[in-house]
């Protein structure tokens, strides 16, 4: 195996540290006597009243503030199926950034089985403990039949940020590039290449955005998807998600890669590692100007360089050494910060593009460029501003227990998350 820099690095720091998160309590305690209030008898009153009104459980403990990250680790971070034990530094990582970018508590939770049913009915179980349930490197499609049973049957949001994180920061970096390519949302057309997690659950968020889904085509393993294909019965019980865009999307019935991308405006890859998975001409069969998301990590579909010398105007990445990395990290904290704050009982499609257009917003103010579409992580007077967006749109669509204005929300969520980094800052 070989071991880069940064992997030695962190073979190190978990060593040291022997993990990346703990449990701290957040009341003093100077003696024993404390626990006369904090535990028992007092603590009887706060669970007696808690009893009588379950919603007081968001105002009396921690759960306002807490989520669990939830794995099976059956396909984590580009390694694959890894098991649960082995997917918890990644779980323990993901928990780090919720702090740091968005104040929230949140617990990894690797579950010990693959069962989609047992994953289910576990985070179910879970429920009164959390006040959200972040998905995390589940293989697909189990991922989508596990998202949408639990949103089905849970009161507090449910996301999975491989589909809903991914797909957000897309639309975020699209928002802006089309702007500055002049293309119109309702006439591109788009190549989603790759069908995994992020790009189903990419095409249904740009449909829900306004581009219509007869303008995707959308390409697999097996090339483009097409009604008719030889597998559609098969892809119908094995993967009914990606059936149902099958049926939507390639209004014009192209069935050759090369016709997919004769004429088309933007191609939206998340599919194996690079490079030569996306070929140069294919990128110069795209329209005027095109624009290339290659997203696989660490090495992407197509290299940026390789691309433009291809044609497309703005090209888009996974990773943090070339412009415009699409990157779930803007989305998720400040979606969750967003929702906590007016304890959602749902995260909707039009609460991720409400982030994704504040996104976009902070860019366009402060002046987009083919090479700057998208925040980098560093922005982090981005983050606030996404929780408040996110947190007016659950108000408006009343999925909100809580109402507050934008200021409101936008305060809190500005302290929250900068009291979080300044605890981090301070670790030894």
């Amino acid at each position: 195996m070989v071991v880069t820099d940064f992997e030695s690095m962190a073979l190190d720091v978990a060593v040291r540290y022997k993990g990346k998160i703990q449990v701290m309590p957040k009341v003093p305690v100077n003696s024993l006597n404390d626990f006369s209030v904090l535990y028992t008898p007092g603590v009887a009153a706060v669970s007696q009243a808690i009893h009588k009104n379950r919603e007081l459980s968001f105002h009396y403990t921690y759960r306002w503030n807490a989520i669990a990250v939830v794995t099976d680790g059956s396909r984590v971070l580009g390694l694959g199926d890894i098991g649960p034990e082995a997917a918890m530094p990644v779980m323990e990582g993901k928990a780090l950034i919720f702090k740091f970018l968005g104040g929230v508590d949140a617990i990894p939770l690797p579950l010990g089985t693959k069962d989609a049913d047992k994953i289910v009915e576990t985070v179910k179980l879970l429920e009164p403990a959390f006040g959200g349930i972040n998905l995390e490197d589940i293989e697909s499609p189990k991922c989508f039949y596990v998202l949408e049973k639990l949103k089905s049957i849970m009161e507090i949001p449910v996301w999975h940020d491989d589909q809903q994180g991914t797909a957000g920061a897309t639309l975020a970096g699209l928002i802006t590039a089309l702007e500055i390519t002049g293309k119109d949302p309702k006439t591109i057309k788009i190549v989603l290449f790759g069908t995994g997690a992020a790009n189903i659950a990419t095409a249904r968020l740009l449909g829900k955005f306004g581009i219509p889904l007869k303008n995707i085509v959308l390409v697999d393993s097996a090339g483009v998807i097409y009604r008719g294909r030889e597998d559609e019965e098969r892809m119908k019980t094995e993967n009914p998600w990606k059936y149902e865009l099958l049926k939507e999307t390639n209004g014009e019935g192209v069935t050759k890669i090369e016709d997919a991308f004769r004429g088309a405006d933007v191609v939206i890859a998340a599919s194996k590692q690079g490079p030569d998975v996306i070929k140069k001409s294919w990128i110069k069969l795209m329209n005027t100007d095109p624009i290339v998301f290659a997203l696989a990590n660490p090495t992407p579909e197509i290299w940026p360089e390789e691309a433009k010398e291809a044609g497309a105007k703005i090209v888009a990445t996974g990773r943090s050494d070339f412009p415009n990395q699409v990157n779930n990290s803007l989305i998720f904290p400040g979606v969750f910060r967003g929702s906590l704050d007016v304890r959602a009982k749902a995260i909707t499609d039009e609460m991720v593009i409400d982030a994704a257009r504040e996104l976009a917003s902070h860019v366009r103010e402060k002046g987009a460029t083919p090479d700057y579409i998208i925040p980098k992580m560093t922005e982090w007077e981005i983050y606030p501003r996404v929780a408040a967006a996110v947190g007016i749109r659950a108000i408006q669509q009343n999925v909100a227990r809580v109402s507050r204005n934008y200021n409101e929300l936008f305060d809190n969520a500005k302290a929250l998350i900068e009291k979080a980094r300044t605890q981090l800052r301070s670790i030894a």
